[in-house]
Order: structure tokens, then sequence, then C-alpha cells
């Protein structure tokens, strides 16, 4: 029973984000977050919205929660998109561990430059699918 409330409450905790990094909830599970094209920052609501599902995803009995990120960047420069996602992963995984989400269960997959282009940071608990190709996770820290 208790199980059965985890995702409910998740979805509650999300609540409405500022325009400028909308926090929104994926079908598939889990979270997609925005961010502007070429930045890595996040804006006080995408802080708040992140750190409100944070104590529900430590809550979790078990798993690991992966954050992967893409960048739109341009077509003919692939370690600038990776580099840019890996910053846009790191930066959602130091707000989910201020808020409380022990740090040895993220792992972060900076994706790069995906087709199609999309600047977006996924928070993904355990069960939800993950991206189709790309690197394995990585471990933080």
């Amino acid at each position: 029973m208790r199980r059965a409330l985890i995702p409910v409450f998740l979805v509650l905790l999300t609540g409405p984000v500022a325009a400028g990094q909308a926090l929104s909830e994926r079908a598939e599970g889990g979270w997609r977050l925005g961010f502007p094209a070429g930045q890595s920052t996040l804006d006080a609501a995408a802080r708040d919205a992140l750190a409100g599902i944070a104590p529900a995803l430590a809550a979790l009995p078990q798993g690991r929660i992966t954050v992967e990120a893409q960048a739109s960047g341009p077509s003919d420069d692939a370690s600038l998109a990776r580099r840019l996602s890996l910053a846009r992963a790191g930066a959602v995984r130091d707000v989910l561990v201020a808020a409380g989400l022990p740090e040895t269960r993220i792992d972060i997959r900076a994706l790069g430059r995906r087709d199609p282009p999309a600047d977006i940071a996924e928070i993904l608990p355990p069960g939800a699918p993950r991206a189709e190709s790309g690197p394995a996770p990585r471990s933080t820290r």
C-alpha cells in the first residue's frame, strides 16, 4: 500500500514552475526540466521544484535515480553539447543532493546532442525507461 502512494505523492510535489524552466511529468515516469539554449544554470523556481521531489525520491526503498541531460548545441561540435549536458546533469544532481537525496543513489548521463536536439534534463526514478542509446550511467563523484 505504501509503495502505491509514492507516485501520487511525487506528482503532487511537482507543482507549477515559472515559464523559464518548467519541471513537467514524463508519461513514461519521472520528470523533464527544460533549459534555455546554451545555459546550465537553474532558476529559483526550478531549484525549488527539484528540492520538492528530492525527499520523495530519497524515501523510495531502493534503486538508483538517473539524471539524463541533453543539449541542442551546434551539430558540428559534439564536445560542446556533451560538456553542456554534463553541466546540466550536475546542476540537477547538486540540487537533489542538497535537498536530501543521497549522492550515492544518483547516476548522471551526459547525452550531448541527440536527434531531435533538446535542451532538457530528465530525472528518472528506478524503473523509468532510460534513453535507448548513449553511454552507460556514470556514478557521481
